[in-house]
């Protein structure tokens, strides 16, 4: 079976909208990108690959080329949203362990919205305690 790795920084994440496209996906755990990138929130959470700001922060999983096409139907692959290689840290559940991991990632073409500085969707900075 041809299976991929996946970071997902937005509602695809445990607990938020569209999360329930990555049934059948295997979750490996909190990850951050290696390389910096900006975090952007318009009507969904984008990421742009040409500004380096911040690490982005969100969760590794493996999943099946089914799932992965199904993804990229949501994400509008290539179309609006691309889906590209990257290099992510997987953090491990042991202190100081981590794994360098090649994943895919739906990046956007230009920032639009709310740019969120700390890399995380949503972001901690501007949502206080009404979550």
């Amino acid at each position: 079976m041809d299976l991929n790795h996946l970071f997902v920084y937005g509602t695809l994440k445990r607990g938020f909208s569209n999360h329930h496209f990555m049934r059948g996906a295997r979750y490996l755990g909190p990850a951050v990108t290696l390389e910096r990138y900006a975090l952007y929130s318009s009507d969904y959470p984008l990421v742009v690959k040409e500004k380096a700001f911040t690490r982005i922060k969100g969760e590794l999983y493996l999943v099946d080329h089914p799932t992965l096409k199904r993804i990229d139907t949501l994400e509008g692959h290539p179309d609006i949203y691309y889906r590209e290689k990257i290099l992510v840290e997987l953090d491990s559940l042991a202190p100081g362990d981590s794994r360098i991991i090649e994943a895919w990632i739906y990046f956007y073409p230009e920032p639009e919205g709310e740019f969120l500085q700390d890399g995380v969707f949503p972001s901690s900075l501007d949502k206080g305690s009404d979550e």
